[in-house]
């Protein structure tokens, strides 16, 4: 949706953007209020991650702090797999935060859309 109609959607639901809370919850709590006026649907992706032992340590926090983490392990050789939901719209970027972090070997495959 162009800017001005969600602006114009969000003061006919009267949406107040208070600083002070956390994003996610403002995210939530707003997309809650403009459902019944927008039509919005966010589509995710499940992702199955395998980050080889050298780059693991230093890769888990950032792979984290950019995901929901579902599920995850360490491996007996030092790698760490997990999967992780990802909004479809950073996929992109996110593909290009695993291969900087590991340097092209890590392997990332879609297991499904969530929407």
């Amino acid at each position: 949706h162009p800017p001005t109609r969600i602006e114009r959607a969000m003061e006919e639901a009267r949406v107040n953007i208070d600083p002070f809370k956390h994003l996610d919850e403002l995210v939530k709590e707003t997309v809650k209020a403009l459902r019944p006026i927008l039509p919005i649907r966010f589509e995710e992706l499940r992702l199955a991650i395998k980050i080889p032992a050298d780059f693991a340590p230093r890769a888990y926090g950032d792979i984290a702090a950019g995901s929901v983490m579902e599920k995850e392990e360490w491996q007996k050789d030092g790698s760490w797999v997990c999967v992780v939901r990802i909004p479809a719209g950073i996929q992109g970027e996110f593909y290009d935060l695993i291969n900087k972090l590991t340097k092209g070997e890590g392997q990332v495959k879609i297991l499904n859309q969530v929407y």
